[in-house]
């Protein structure tokens, strides 16, 4: 039976007991307690990033939490250790789902991370982060790559072939773009930066980034990097296709933390070991101490309503045994391609405009790791390969990591891992011709291999010679079905296509104790990632906290920056875009 008593006395609610936002890192000042209060319980549908994010809040503000989770704590973020490789009292190799990579301008995140308490560590979880400092920007064909070199560590070191070949590589980015194209991506950037959020909401939303940008009968190199790479390398979505409003907001946040503006830290960080290590079960740890109860294994199926309210989940584990759960409140934290799953006619039949969630389109971005005998040299931290046609990115974890792998994993003989995210797989390789989806593991392997070789060793050194290959572990959400000669993917993930906004779901659905939480959710950040995640899932804590009349300080969100300094300009466009007139820059 659900009680919809208030928390708070009648006719007193907490905006009124409260002014202004308290911060939710205060709460975790107060002791752990079980919430006894008949309409405290709550059920979290998902065990990923919003579903933790939404536990934690609401654990540090006395509410009885359940989480339920079909397969592993921290979702996508999660590392997965690969079976059958630990030998000699070390640990498994570690396999990531994809490498961890925080954007300066990421907020949210980083506030959680600091109130995840650490032995050793006076900022928690957040102290296991730190800047990233080497950098390379690789191309193939024989033109030299953009380094930014590392001044220690076992990756690199400065010598004057890599200046050398940085500088050249400047010299070559910077003319590989005719004069007026560079002018051409200057003025769209302006553009945006100059455009009101009426603009960007009601014109750039519904356009997509190739057209935006003009790219269309330019040069290849404009093509690949202010199109191609911009869109399928950085956020897994197809140029043809992606919202402008998406894709510039982004690199406008970019550019802004990289001035130090609205940034919680450098440019973009990482962490110093693999995510579960690093991160998660400390995190799982604290919520679990807390009064968190996790049940994992368990799959979402349904969930059953009556009384214009939802009453239960139906939950089903490995061995087929079915269940319903009871609670108060019911977040859902599952990513769109499972959410869609709750949509039956009783669900929409109380709230229809949650059916245009099954409009909304998937895509996948997913990890390889590749473990090594050896360091290779000269690599930095991150590579980005701008030429592969599967947008491989990479990062080579003895450069970032605080361990010592033949010590610390495998067998003994790993002494270095390269971590790969794969972002398109629909486009035909340069070893098979066929795209990601269509080749086995082994020849993903290959090809994922044989593509990085082609842009490390075009000018004619050896950085990857095939005896250093160890071994490589694929993300095994990615399932080869032999029947179709096709991939399947248990974990792809949401992309923002044009005019996705318009599909995806509020916080606050019109079902008055169910909530929506997950990247697919509207947030400020308005990208599928780890800090949307969080954003979603602390907004369907303050929604659920005004709906019991809650007396609990509101959980802390944050915007991304935007200068003061154009608020004038964004007034004027405002202005000219409720008047059917262009951004007073868009002359090109």
């Amino acid at each position: 039976m659900i009680d919809e008593s208030p928390a708070a006395p009648a006719g007193l609610s907490r905006r009124h007991l409260l002014s202004g936002t308290v911060l939710a890192g205060a709460v975790a000042l107060l002791p752990a307690r079980r919430a006894s209060a008949a309409g405290r319980r709550v059920v979290i549908l998902g065990g990923g990033m919003s579903g933790l994010a939404a536990a934690h809040e609401l654990i540090e503000r006395g509410f009885d939490v359940t989480v339920f989770e079909r397969k592993a704590l921290g979702g996508k973020a999660r590392s997965i250790p690969v079976p059958g490789t630990a030998a000699g009292g070390r640990r498994e190799l570690p396999g990531e789902h994809g490498f961890r990579f925080f954007p300066g301008f990421y907020r949210h995140v980083p506030d959680t991370m600091r109130r995840i308490p650490v032995a050793g560590n006076a900022n928690g979880v957040h102290d296991n982060m730190h800047d990233l400092t080497a950098t390379r920007i690789s191309r193939n064909g024989g033109r030299s790559d953009i380094i930014v070199p590392e001044l220690t560590g076992p990756g690199g070191g400065v010598t004057l072939d890599l200046l050398r070949e940085t500088l050249t590589g400047i010299a070559e980015q910077a003319g590989a773009l005719p004069a007026a194209e560079l002018g051409l991506f200057v003025n769209r950037f302006l553009v945006y930066l100059t455009s009101s959020d009426e603009r960007r909401l009601g014109q750039w939303e519904h356009l997509p980034w190739w057209e935006y940008v003009k790219a269309e009968g330019k040069s290849k190199d404009y093509q690949a990097i202010v199109a191609r790479f911009l869109t399928r390398g950085l956020v897994a979505v197809k140029e043809e296709i992606a919202s402008t409003k998406t894709v510039g907001s982004m690199g406008q946040a970019f550019v802004l933390s990289g001035l130090g503006l609205g940034s919680d830290g450098g440019i973009a960080r990482m962490l110093n070991a693999p995510t579960n290590e690093a991160w998660i079960d400390p995190w799982v740890a604290y919520l679990r101490k807390r009064g968190v109860r996790f049940e994992v294994g368990q799959t979402v199926e349904a969930l059953e309503t009556a009384g214009g309210r939802v009453t239960g989940v139906r939950v089903v584990d490995a061995a087929g045994t079915r269940r319903s759960a009871t609670a108060d409140w019911f977040i859902s934290a599952m990513p769109v391609n499972r959410a869609i799953g709750l949509l039956s006619p009783a669900v929409l039949a109380l709230d229809p405009s949650l059916e245009k969630m099954r409009d909304l389109r998937t895509e996948w971005m997913n990890g390889l790791q590749f473990y090594l005998r050896g360091n290779p040299k000269g690599l930095g931290e991150e590579i980005s390969f701008m030429d592969s046609p599967w947008q491989i990115t990479a990062v080579l974890q003895s450069a970032l990591w605080d361990r010592d792998f033949t010590r610390d994993y495998g067998d003994g003989s790993v002494a270095d891992c390269l971590s790969l995210d794969i972002s398109d797989w629909d486009t035909p390789g340069i070893v098979y011709g066929k795209p990601a989806k269509r080749c086995t593991a082994a020849e993903v392997a290959g090809e994922a291999w044989a593509q990085m070789k082609d842009h490390l060793e075009d000018t004619g050194r050896s950085v990857l010679p095939d005896s250093l290959l160890h071994s490589w572990f694929l993300d095994p959400a990615i399932a080869w079905d032999p029947a179709a000669k096709a991939n399947t993917n248990d974990e792809p993930l949401m992309v923002n296509t044009v005019g996705s906004w318009n599909n995806r779901p509020t916080t606050r659905t019109r079902i008055p104790n169910f909530f929506m939480a997950g990247d697919h959710v509207r947030t400020n950040m308005d990208l599928a990632t780890m800090e949307s995640a969080n954003e979603s899932g602390r907004a369907a804590v303050n929604a659920l906290l005004t709906s019991a009349n809650s007396t609990a300080p509101s959980v802390e969100m944050f915007q991304l920056y935007q200068p003061p300094e154009l608020n004038a300009l964004k007034a004027l466009d405002a202005a000219r875009f409720a008047a059917g007139r262009p951004n007073l820059f868009d002359n090109v």
